[in-house]
């Protein structure tokens, strides 16, 4: 069978994903699909740096405004979805260009994750989920080992499907299962990865300043708009980095300028775990964008980069 190539292009928050995509995206003939945990929801426009109509310029994306704030969306239904869109797009002869920087998103495609074969608590294992997009992979290894210390010890923290997975049979008041299985690459698909990244205190600099824009940009009023829409502040959806710390402003917890450098320093912390998580993908190629003054060097290199690979298919 013939591999579908799937180019990803990530990064951790603030390198410069988006724009860049729609470039690349162009000279591919490509349609975009966002692996992005936020900007699947309405609404949320401002807290997720969601891509606007004026920036995809013409561009096809997919999983942006996919669904209500309120709505279950967990890693197996962005696979579900995402999968159908990949052939659809290939189907009509075209490029597939994954964009975003959720890992989970990101593995279910690029791993041969079957999560049909898991029947669970769908609602737990989105609130794991986002649980692990905001506190990492250690946060949680340690959470499995208080829960289950046999079951730690048996399944590595690298494996984050399973770590998930066996904190929802815990936390579910299910006997555990062997969890020791390897994840294996899908055969569907030929991973084209690529990995943008700049100097540390630029990257910082660069969320510093995105926060301080979200704020121009009204996301206060954003956040009012989505509690008076009658979204309850518990959804899974509302405790994105951006949206609980605007709540806790909104009720006397916080300060504006204790919210407001407190979304800067967990974008900061998320963006180190993404790099982190990154780091894992192998015969990924990784771009930095610091060295580069003249971006069509860039989009070459990487243009290039995704032909030699391609013809491996």
């Amino acid at each position: 069978m013939k591999k579908i190539p799937l180019i990803i292009l990530t990064g951790p928050t603030a390198v410069g994903k988006t724009a860049l995509s729609i470039e690349l995206a162009k000279k591919l003939n490509a349609e975009i699909i966002s692996a992005d945990s936020m900007q699947i929801y309405e609404y949320m426009d401002i807290g997720s740096a969601k891509v606007t109509n004026e920036e995809m310029d013409g561009v096809v994306h997919h999983l942006i405004d996919e669904v209500k704030p309120d709505y279950a969306f967990s890693v197996s239904e962005f696979q579900k979805r995402a999968n159908k869109y990949i052939k659809e797009i290939a189907d009509k002869g075209k490029s597939v260009l994954v964009t975003g920087g959720t890992g989970l998103y990101l593995n279910s495609l690029i791993y041969n994750m079957d999560f049909a074969k898991s029947n669970g608590n769908s609602k737990l294992r989105e609130q794991l989920e986002k649980e692990l997009e905001e506190n990492g992979i250690d946060y949680m290894h340690e959470k499995l080992k208080s829960l289950d210390a046999d079951a730690a010890s048996r399944i590595h923290k690298n494996n984050t499907k399973r770590v998930i997975r066996a904190l929802e049979v815990c936390l579910s008041g299910n006997k555990m299962q062997d969890f020791s299985n390897d994840l294996k690459y899908n055969e569907e698909y030929l991973p084209i990865i690529i990995v943008l990244n700049r100097d540390r205190k630029v990257l910082y600099d660069r969320i510093n300043k995105r926060v301080d824009i979200m704020m121009e940009n009204g996301l206060i009023e954003e956040v009012k708009k989505l509690l008076n829409m009658g979204y309850d502040k518990d959804l899974i959806s509302m405790q994105g980095i951006g949206y609980k710390e605007i709540v806790k402003y909104l009720e006397g917890e916080y300060t504006l300028d204790e919210a407001v450098e407190i979304i800067k320093r967990d974008s900061r912390r998320y963006a180190k775990r993404q790099i982190t998580w990154f780091k894992r993908y192998e015969n990924s190629k990784w771009f930095d964008l610091d060295k580069y003054d003249d971006k069509e060097i860039l989009k070459k290199e990487i243009l290039d980069y995704i032909e030699n690979i391609s013809k491996n298919v």
